[in-house]
């Protein structure tokens, strides 16, 4: 499980950095063990199908920016378009149908989240939790939720502007 979802976490770093992006995409000399299984330590990045399937779709949506190799990343959202974000710890942005939103030079700095290893023999963890092998401890988190249809905007402050 935890393989497959490190692959994943590559891949859509490739993605970010063709968009042009400045982040570090993983290698196998970075992977890091993590219950016995190599996975990437970071930046853990999730486009969610309802953001971007194709590679020609996250071009479309995402214009520069930076993103920190121990930042974690969730976009979803149809119309949700980023530009020049610059993230250093955890961002999830997920906006609803109907919901036209550009991020346009968002600046993020927190805690993040960090990857927890589960013990081994651990019995108090969730079957989902145990057979990844890990958890990721959310230290702070920026969550932007955009549910009511409209259009918006997101400045560096990352503050909502309804724009209708």
């Amino acid at each position: 499980m935890s393989s497959a979802e490190s692959d994943k976490y590559i891949q859509n770093q490739r993605k970010l950095k063709f968009a042009g992006v400045d982040i570090d995409v993983t290698e196998e000399k970075d992977l890091v063990m993590v219950a016995g299984i190599p996975v990437t330590p970071g930046p853990r990045v999730i486009l969610c199908p309802g953001f971007a399937i194709t590679q020609r779709e996250v071009v479309e949506k995402i214009h520069g920016g930076k993103v920190t190799k121990r930042s974690t990343l969730v976009l979803e959202g149809e119309d949700l378009k980023v530009r020049n974000l610059d993230l250093d710890g955890a961002l999830v942005i997920r906006t609803g149908h109907d919901c036209d939103v550009t991020v346009d030079g968002l600046v993020v700095r927190n805690k993040g989240c960090d990857i927890e290893e589960i013990p081994e023999g651990a019995t108090d963890v969730p079957e989902e939790v145990a057979i990844r092998g890990y958890t990721l401890k959310q230290h702070e988190l920026l969550e932007i939720i955009i549910i009511e249809p409209g259009k918006y905007h997101i400045g560096a402050d990352g503050v909502v502007n309804r724009v209708e």
